[in-house]
């Protein structure tokens, strides 16, 4: 009896175009390059058994697939639903599972910082939740969902009552505006902060470079050789930063590096300085106000938050100091270490430019809108209003 006529295939450019990227695509599955194969060689007008040789499969096969897509097309070459082996887990047990995870594990009496698999697996049949239950079928149970109780993120809530006027007053600064006013053309915006205790480590070997197929490779162990800390100054406007490197932090430091920054133009002539900070002990309170004014008239201090260091634009260019100095940390003594620091301002100075800050206040009383009010306890100080 002679074999059925093969069925003719006629491609457009299109779908040739996707067939070709499935059968040369390395992340494609076997056998979605298989089925592309097959369809481009019938339209170069291949008969059955000479594909089937070519790939090393049966003749039925290639019949199959090459008439599913001259019936559907592109769709016709996904496998068709199957109804697969009956769900052992009812959905009941599978509710289960995802509401345990869903809780705390001291709220279950189990003496766990956080759940995994295995624990929930356990704790599921401890219970007469669920019947025995391994730890891979919770694991796709969850990732159904997805819950990934596994993970943690920590976070904070707004100590300061009156976090979101102060937290207002800085991103209007970054906006250009003070008091509901734009700033002048001679006002500048400097960003304050200092990362303290830089240490310096001297590896016990040296540092070998990279190599094909090689990383950098550094000594586990060092020699404490001292610390150092680096108060630095951003210009909001310009991106340019101004540091110093002295052996602590402090009230002395911290001054110094202000009469460094206003000794200069044009903060020197500049109608006014608004000068960002934090809550740390050398620039805390009304007191540094007041002493920052009496040595600099045309300075204005003005305080993050509590709590609120992100808000200060000067810790961005810290994370950039650290992936690129201060990690990995290799300095013989602390001398080099803040030559290194002052020669990559330097460097860091001659490209600089301002950071792309979109957060602004309306963002905040967004964000603080969605924050709901802690229950209040014994000790717990007033909660932070919600914004209106």
């Amino acid at each position: 009896m002679p074999a059925p006529a093969a069925v003719p295939v006629e491609l457009a450019a299109s779908v040739r175009v996707t067939l070709k990227k499935r059968a040369r695509g390395h992340k494609s599955p076997h056998r979605d390059r298989q089925r592309a194969v097959i369809v481009l060689l019938a339209a170069r007008g291949w008969p059955n058994a000479r594909i089937a040789r070519h790939l090393r499969i049966s003749e039925d096969t290639v019949r199959t697939w090459r008439g599913r897509f001259t019936e559907r097309g592109l769709p016709g070459l996904t496998d068709l639903p199957r109804t697969g082996r009956p769900r052992r887990i009812s959905e009941l047990e599978r509710a289960e599972v995802c509401a345990l995870a869903c809780q705390l594990p001291a709220e279950a009496g189990a003496p766990l910082a956080r759940w995994s698999c295995p624990e929930l697996a356990a704790e599921l049949t401890r219970l007469g939740l669920t019947g025995p239950m391994s730890e891979s079928s919770v694991r796709r149970i969850l990732a159904e969902h997805p819950v990934k109780p596994w993970r943690y993120q920590s976070w904070i809530f707004p100590r300061d009552p009156d976090f979101a006027a102060k937290a207002a007053v800085v991103l209007d600064l970054y906006q250009g505006r003070y008091q509901g006013q734009p700033l002048g053309p001679n006002d500048r915006v400097l960003s304050i902060d200092a990362k303290p205790s830089i240490q310096a480590r001297a590896r016990c070997h040296p540092s070998a470079p990279p190599a094909p197929g090689q990383p950098m490779r550094v000594e586990h162990e060092y020699k404490r050789m001292g610390a150092l800390a680096l108060l630095a100054g951003l210009d909001v406007r310009t991106g340019k930063v101004c540091a110093s490197t002295p052996p602590t932090t402090g009230i002395a430091p911290f001054m110094a590096l202000m009469d460094q920054i206003m000794s200069q133009e044009p903060y020197r002539s500049a109608s006014r300085v608004f000068v960002i900070v934090d809550n740390g002990s050398d620039h805390r309170g009304k007191a540094a106000v007041k002493r920052l004014r009496d040595r600099h008239p045309n300075c204005i201090l003005i305080h993050t938050p509590v709590h609120a260091s992100w808000l200060n634009q000067v810790e961005i260019f810290f994370s950039i100091i650290q992936r690129k100095v201060v990690s990995p940390n290799d300095f013989a003594d602390t001398q080099q270490l803040a030559d290194t620091l002052l020669a990559f301002i330097d460097r860091y100075n001659a490209t600089a430019t301002p950071f792309k800050w979109k957060y602004t206040a309306a963002d905040l009383h967004r964000h603080l809108a969605r924050i709901p009010t802690p229950a209040p306890t014994a000790t717990a100080r007033q909660p932070l209003p919600q914004a209106a």
